[in-house]
């Protein structure tokens, strides 16, 4: 039988980034249902993504599948179909971050369960990547890059510090903790309000459900990990204001971002329908644009490839945990999380995303800033 137009641009697009079908290495992809070949070409992200989901296709090491696609640059080489294209375009035309959807990540994503990320994350529940230099494991990573921030930051005991998109508080429990500091979180997730509220029971800690636009308190740090990501192009500028109107004039602000080396108005597809709606990553220009006149760039540290490996420890556990979590999820949700890790592990390895620490001053410091490693 002769084989489909779908299939064959399929088998040579991956034949250039050195994926066979149904090959023998663990990057090699094995197919299911010949339905994948057209929605993978003509829907790319979201019908690679979707079929995996389906159970269309797999591969015994799906964030190494990933990493070969996207350091070949295969996505640029993938049609879009009509739809795909006019959802793109919506992303540019309208301000998908508003106010009035800024609590829309924290329900569908930061509320799927206290359960399923306290399984998956380390013993403190940092969601973000963490710093593997001199790490042997998940926790030391975690630990160190709240020593890092800590650090870069200059805390001293008795500072107020503002933790913009705090998660489950693991930020402001070590912060008071280990430095003293008094810490007011805000997040759009009613479940991590509720359970780092416990975490840091007794501590100078303050969850906050809030929205970033609407804080207007004077701190003597920011911090922000992992958030600026739901914010959207349309909306840095006035997230970098917040931030300047709520720093004390000789404070510091240490932004923690993954980052795009391009710019961008919009997240792929697969990602905005099923892990974090309205979300995108900002590039170098898009941020310098955004705090010019605002800040002054003290420090950048880029140190993206340690989320590959945060990643596949997230991966591990959550894989580990699973008996435990199928209760409250069914097979679909697993296959979905699973590409979820796995793909932006590959993403992460081919250095397609980066991950980036900004500490910025309000009028640069007095005999400059000593940058922490």
């Amino acid at each position: 039988m002769k084989e489909s137009k779908y299939k064959a641009i399929v088998r040579e697009l991956l034949d250039f980034a050195g994926i066979s079908l149904d090959g023998e290495q663990q990057w090699d992809i094995h197919v299911h249902d010949d339905r994948m070949y057209k929605r993978a070409v003509t829907e790319a992200e979201l019908g690679l993504g979707e079929s995996y989901m389906a159970g269309w296709w797999d591969a015994a090491r799906v964030d190494e599948s990933i990493f070969k696609i996207l350091r070949a640059d295969l996505q640029d080489k993938v049609s879009r179909n009509l739809r795909i294209l006019m959802q793109l375009a919506g992303f540019r035309l309208l301000n998908m971050q508003s106010r009035k959807r800024a609590y829309v990540v924290g329900q569908r994503h930061y509320d799927l369960g206290n359960e399923l990320f306290l399984k998956m994350l380390d013993k403190r529940m940092n969601y973000s990547c963490g710093y593997w230099k001199d790490a042997r494991n998940l926790d030391e990573a975690q630990e160190n890059k709240l020593r890092l921030i800590c650090e870069k930051l200059y805390l001293k005991p008795g500072m107020r510090v503002l933790d913009i998109g705090c998660g489950w508080g693991a930020f402001g429990k070590y912060a008071a903790e280990k430095y003293g500091v008094e810490v007011t979180g805000i997040t759009v997730s009613k479940e991590q309000v509720a359970l780092g509220t416990q975490l840091c029971k007794g501590l100078p800690v303050e969850f906050r459900l809030l929205d970033y636009r609407e804080m207007n308190e004077k701190f003597d740090r920011i911090v922000s990990v992992g958030m600026i990501e739901h914010v959207g192009y349309k909306n840095y500028r006035d997230y970098f204001r917040v931030a300047e109107r709520c720093l004390e004039d000789d404070g510091l602000f240490l932004l923690h971002s993954i980052g795009n080396p391009v710019s961008t108005t919009s997240t792929d597809p697969w990602t905005h329908k099923y892990i974090f709606p309205n979300g995108m990553l900002p590039s170098v220009a898009q941020l310098g644009k955004a705090i010019e006149g605002l800040f002054v760039m003290e420090d950048w540290h880029n140190f993206g490839a340690d989320y590959d490996k945060t990643l596949m420890a997230w991966y591990e556990n959550f894989k580990r945990s699973w008996d435990s979590l199928r209760d409250k999820y069914d097979d679909v949700f697993y296959r979905m999380w699973e590409y979820f890790l796995l793909s932006s592990a590959g993403a992460f390895r081919a250095r397609i995303n980066q991950l980036w620490q900004l500490v910025l001053s309000k009028k640069g410091m007095l005999g400059g800033y000593v940058s922490v490693r």
